[in-house]
């Protein structure tokens, strides 16, 4: 169910009967040779696939994020912190008078993570809601199941190389990046960032076989589909 396809009548209806919703939030940023939007692209599919057969409004998927590291790569597009603290807090605020209580925001970025820190802020203040963080990908069974197919797994690599972040007509080389230095690389501007990572992929192949992701995709929407039906205090 998304919110796209709803009227503020069916939201107002919604929430009076079930106060769960989820706000996917993602990137746009530099991925290799995959679409600059996989993160958003992945964060709201996770999140529609996820909760399709539950009913659970799934919000548009907040594009912008904190990528500041990949500034030097064009089409990135970053926030800056003070900015994402004021939109993460307007869009739960917003959520709340919706008459939402119950907020399960999938992540599809890593460089998001301080957004946790606002929820756990956010919450002090609204104490009768409930807000879970979700980093689909790293998720414990998601997680495993990465390792357990390909342990080289990386930004930009194999394990973002969905058929629906791939690129029409852009082919994937065909052999395997060695590990970035990744103490130099956090301690360097975002020039030489992208002097260090060229293509932009950290390390590992670019692409494996369909049916290995999408095994790995069931896993991710089981797991977060757990997440929307558990666990709320």
């Amino acid at each position: 169910m998304r919110i796209a396809e709803m009227n503020w009548m069916q939201v107002e209806a919604r929430a009076a009967t079930d106060d769960r919703c989820i706000l996917p939030i993602g990137s746009v940023e530099q991925h290799a040779y995959l679409s600059l939007c996989v993160d958003m692209i992945l964060a709201e599919k996770v999140a529609v696939d996820a909760a399709a057969p539950l009913g659970v409004p799934v919000f548009p998927v907040l594009p912008y994020g904190l990528a500041s590291s990949f500034a030097a790569f064009p089409g990135t597009l970053s926030l800056s912190l003070s900015t994402y603290i004021g939109v993460i807090r307007d869009l739960l605020d917003s959520i709340r008078r919706s008459g939402f209580r119950r907020v399960l925001v999938v992540n599809g970025h890593g460089g998001n993570s301080p957004a946790a820190t606002i929820i756990s802020e956010w919450l002090n203040d609204h104490p009768e809601t409930s807000v879970k963080f979700h980093d689909w990908w790293r998720a414990p069974r998601t997680w495993a199941k990465v390792m357990a197919t390909d342990p080289d797994a990386s930004h930009a690599s194999w394990m973002e190389n969905f058929p629906w972040t791939r690129l029409a007509g852009v082919e994937q080389p065909s052999h395997a990046k060695p590990l970035v230095d990744f103490a130099r690389f956090a301690r360097v501007d975002a020039l030489r960032k992208r002097e260090m990572i060229a293509d932009g992929n950290y390390h590992g192949r670019f692409q494996r076989p369909d049916d290995e992701m999408l095994a790995i995709w069931d896993v991710a929407v089981a797991e977060t589909r757990e997440m929307i039906e558990q666990d709320w205090d």
